[in-house]
């Protein structure tokens, strides 16, 4: 699993959420250029990609994403701060596989992230 946020402390979080919850071997980077060359490196089950962050946003890594070969098909979840139901439809409509709001519940992410991804058993 990767993190891509800008933020350090929902980095840290989301990191620790999904791999001491979770079980997910997790990484992550501190902007979308990072993020983008550590998911090459790592091949990650999924992404959990900030909507914004400076420099370059949310949906622009996802674009850069899906031109990569070996990570076209990875599923990206988008994290917002941005809860109206116009945004999440704007943000689910760019292809991502789901949208987690912010704040979230450390201690319920991977179950979300699981849920959204279809990775419940």
């Amino acid at each position: 699993m990767v993190v891509i946020d800008d933020d350090p402390s929902i980095r840290e979080v989301a990191t620790l959420a999904l791999s001491m919850a979770g079980g997910h071997e997790s990484y992550s980077a501190a902007d979308g250029f990072e993020g983008v060359e550590l998911a090459r490196q790592v091949r990650p089950d999924a992404i959990l990609l900030d909507v914004m962050m400076p420099t370059v946003d949310g949906p622009t890594v996802l674009s850069r994403l899906r031109q990569v070969e070996d990570l076209r098909r990875t599923p990206v979840v988008f994290l917002t701060a941005k809860v109206g139901a116009q945004d999440i439809s704007r943000l689910d409509g760019l292809g991502a596989a789901a949208v987690i709001t912010k704040p979230f519940d450390p201690l319920t992410l991977a179950d979300q992230l699981a849920t959204a991804l279809g990775w419940e058993e």
